[in-house]
């Protein structure tokens, strides 16, 4: 093996791609456009894979890789990219997972995000959560909310992040950006001590503990504007999930204090293109959005999470709407294919409602056909 870790890297970074695999046995794959392939090597062997991962690590990380066997890091290479990294054993030997990040951050232009996004980066205090599975952009649509603030406004800007992914120079605003593991112990206690910080925006790279949630929700309660993520699907998931973390005597109190301080959800997905043309992204970003009226507020103090989507559907006017009609939206332009809507949704009826049933119909008997043949 003739080639280092900084070669794989440029080659990702280079085809557009977003992720890179190390295992040993295979070669190194890579994700271009969503889609994961070989690149053209050599499988790895046990010490070649080995190699290629200790080369990004200090030796504080390598002694806590040997000890806890998995690690979270980021590793940098100047006038390229940087990438977060993630370390773990695979049947004895080690792997990793390397995620592709951005050296620019975007604006809110460039991602082609709606006018609210802008706006709720606008709002002087409250909750404000980006949801979705892992490598559906939740970092990025973050990162050009931060960005937006710091051109427009002079503010305290503290980020918690395992590890840090976009590395901001202050601008209007002063910003501190701190890595759990480096400049931290965990989420819990970097917020526990943000709010003696004199911070006006938080941002909580991920909201994954009772602990850490229950701080998000008091700082936003206390006068702060607090950006956080959450692995969730949906608005009306992501109120119950935060709920359910809590035992069931404080959930009614939760209830109450997120109806009070939460004031948006943007819960996002990304879909693969029909036809990508040159200069395109291959995937396509849908995003769900819900902000908080006195009427949502209501159906989350009460409890009435399910009532969450109707209120989406006809919250039009207010910037709202719901994934399928983003999804019956994108396909009815073009965008994407039938299948892939349908299997970005978890209301395949209401996609189907909204698509148009003569639409739906000619691709399902297509659909049914190809089965029939197979």
């Amino acid at each position: 093996m003739d080639y280092m870790i900084e070669d794989l890297m440029e080659e990702v970074v280079e085809r557009g791609g977003s992720d890179l695999h190390l295992s040993a046995g295979l070669p190194p794959y890579m994700r271009v456009n969503g889609k994961l392939a070989p690149a053209e090597y050599e499988p790895l062997t046990a010490e070649m894979c080995q190699r290629l991962i200790f080369s990004m690590l200090n030796n504080t990380q390598r002694k806590q890789l040997e000890q806890t066997w998995e690690l979270d890091c980021s590793y940098g290479v100047r006038g390229l990219a940087r990438f977060r990294v993630n370390v773990y054993k695979d049947r004895g030997t080690y792997a990793a997972a390397l995620r592709a990040l951005s050296s620019k951050i975007p604006t809110i232009e460039t991602l082609g995000l709606p006018n609210i996004v802008r706006e709720m980066s606008e709002k002087p205090r409250g909750l404000v959560l980006v949801t979705g599975p892992t490598g559906s952009g939740k970092s990025t649509t973050l990162a050009s909310m931060i960005n937006n603030i710091n051109l427009t406004r002079a503010e305290h800007i503290l980020t918690v992040e395992d590890p840090i992914e976009f590395v901001y120079e202050p601008l209007k605003s002063m910003i501190h950006q701190r890595q759990v593991g480096e400049d931290t112990k965990s989420f819990a206690n970097a917020l526990r001590a943000a709010l003696r910080e004199d911070p006006d925006v938080i941002l909580v790279g991920e909201m994954r503990d009772l602990e850490t949630i229950q701080l998000a929700i008091s700082a936003a309660e206390t006068g702060h504007l607090v950006f956080g993520t959450l692995h969730t699907s949906s608005a009306a998931q992501t109120v119950d999930r935060m709920v359910d973390v809590f035992p069931p005597e404080q959930q009614m109190q939760v209830r109450v204090q997120l109806s009070n301080s939460l004031v948006s959800v943007f819960s996002q997905t990304l879909v693969p293109r029909k036809n990508v043309k040159p200069g395109e992204f291959g995937r396509v970003m849908a995003q769900e959005i819900m902000a908080v009226t006195p009427a949502i507020a209501n159906l989350i103090r009460e409890g009435k999470t399910s009532q969450i989507y109707s209120a989406i559907q006809t919250g039009g006017k207010l910037g709202m709407v719901t994934l399928e009609k983003v999804l019956a939206d994108l396909y009815k332009a073009g965008t994407i294919s039938f299948e892939a809507a349908m299997s970005k949704t978890s209301r395949a009826d209401e996609l189907q409602r909204l698509i148009g049933s003569a639409q739906v119909g000619g691709q399902m008997n297509g659909a049914a056909a190809g089965q029939r043949r197979r």
